[in-house]
């Protein structure tokens, strides 16, 4: 499959199963915002594309932050009286409160009741909760097993760890040809949530794969870092680790909870009309159902990128949007959730995002007095007197009256309701024979 230039050649059958394949390789592993969950899921993304890894201390001050001691689990269970595990880390990792201090001992359903959590709404689905930065404990299950469980005692462990680590995070820088970059984000700190933490990786980490190849012949005009990060504290820590970087960033992009069968969103930077934020909207203009928010402050880490002191054009790439499908935060988030052709078309969807980007530009018409004459340079039809205009011609026309230096490419197809491809493309004709130069 080509898409428009730098050429993309992609099978769409053979991304989707490659993409569903990464989701499913990394589901079984227990993240966090710290720990060996996430250096394991950081050493199987860099078998795609070379990550550095970069580790913060705990202790280590991020802008108002502290990194927090690092966590790591082996075990947890909740044994009945006669040593049946009722709740069992090993079938899912949900089941443990993230990041719950180690315990172990024996106590009464009354005095356990407070460290459990449950979903009364969804009386089926294990909830995934987290503890990060107060000390606590606790195990996550479905309502109906936990009002199924009897009075008595029960036997409490969970076999955790922590102590002074790291924070760690992965990134990938991909030159161009202008140290002008694109920032494109996603989290790694779930445990096995397959929408909403796996798909984002997936698609950023084979989305770096491809950019790379284009790196490789010279096709790219913007370099672009890729970075795995967990979420809040991960970008608060690399904002604060790269005030050099900061300036360089022209157009960023988060993504996350890109499998589902939902048709895509796209969360505007807190800026609201940014060029990311219209190229987005220009692509997403062809796609059935597919939505345009403004920026709130919350969701992921678009709220940092775009917090007041650094205000990035970074927008939000989504299908259904965080917390508005059923299964968000539960075991439902899982391999049967996410669909292979989804993740692909978020991909080439990413991908044609990128691609206008680097397409779009502010030219200079070369003879601004009057009309040329187009035929002779070959670009117009020597038969004149038709009523119709063709598409073409007619980007040819629009490209010359607005390529003043201050009208890009993205606006003149917007005031001309012309596709972006169609304009790009009589943008590219007119420079080759001279009559435009780059402004």
């Amino acid at each position: 499959m080509k898409r428009g230039s730098p050429e993309l050649e992609i099978n769409l059958q053979e991304l989707a199963a490659q993409l569903h394949a990464c989701v499913t390789r990394l589901f079984p592993i227990c993240r966090s915002i710290t720990g060996d969950g996430v250096r394991e899921t950081l050493s199987i993304l860099s078998e795609t594309v070379a990550l550095d890894i970069h580790n913060v201390p705990s202790g280590a001050q991020v802008l108002d932050w502290t990194i927090p001691n690092e966590w790591n689990i082996r075990d947890a269970w909740i044994k009945d009286a006669s040593g049946q595990r009722v709740i069992d880390f090993r079938q899912s990792n949900l089941h443990v409160l993230n990041y719950s201090t180690p315990v172990k001992r024996t106590m009464s359903l009354e005095a356990l009741k407070p460290h459990l959590f449950t979903l009364p709404e969804q009386p089926d689905r294990i909830p995934y909760r987290t503890s990060y930065y107060v000390e606590n404990w606790g195990f996550c299950l479905s309502h109906a097993q936990f009002e199924a469980l009897p009075q008595g005692d029960y036997e409490v462990c969970i076999d955790a760890t922590l102590a002074p680590g790291n924070l760690c995070y992965g990134e990938q820088l991909i030159s161009g040809g202008t140290d002008e970059e694109i920032l494109i984000s996603c989290h790694i700190c779930h445990p096995s949530m397959a929408n909403d933490n796996l798909s984002g990786m997936a698609v950023a980490v084979h989305l770096a794969r491809h950019l790379q190849a284009l790196s490789e012949v010279g096709a790219l005009r913007y370099s672009y870092r890729f970075l795995f990060i967990p979420a809040a504290i991960g970008s608060i820590a690399w904002l604060s680790r790269n005030p050099e970087v900061i300036p360089r960033i022209r157009h960023g992009l988060v993504l996350a909870c890109l499998g589902d069968s939902g048709a895509h969103t796209y969360k505007r930077s807190r800026r609201g009309n940014t060029e990311v934020d219209r190229a987005a909207a220009d692509i997403l203009k062809h796609e059935p159902h597919s939505a345009i928010r403004d920026f709130s402050p919350y969701g992921y880490d678009e709220r940092q990128y775009c917090s007041p002191g650094f205000n990035l054009p970074m927008g939000r790439l989504t299908r259904t949007p965080n917390g508005e499908f059923t299964q968000y935060h539960t075991d439902a988030d899982n391999l049967e959730f996410v669909k292979p052709e989804q993740l692909a078309k978020s991909l080439l969807t990413c991908f044609d995002i990128l691609q206008l980007l680097e397409r779009n530009r502010r030219y200079l018409n070369q003879k601004p007095y009057g009309e040329p004459q187009l035929g002779k340079y070959g670009l117009y039809s020597n038969t004149g007197g038709s009523t119709s205009s063709p598409a073409r011609q007619l980007a040819l026309l629009w490209v010359l009256s607005l390529s003043d230096g201050e009208h890009s490419l993205l606006d003149i197809c917007q005031l001309a309701e012309l596709p972006f491809a169609e304009i790009a493309n009589a943008a590219d004709a007119l420079a080759q024979v001279g009559l435009l130069t780059e402004a």
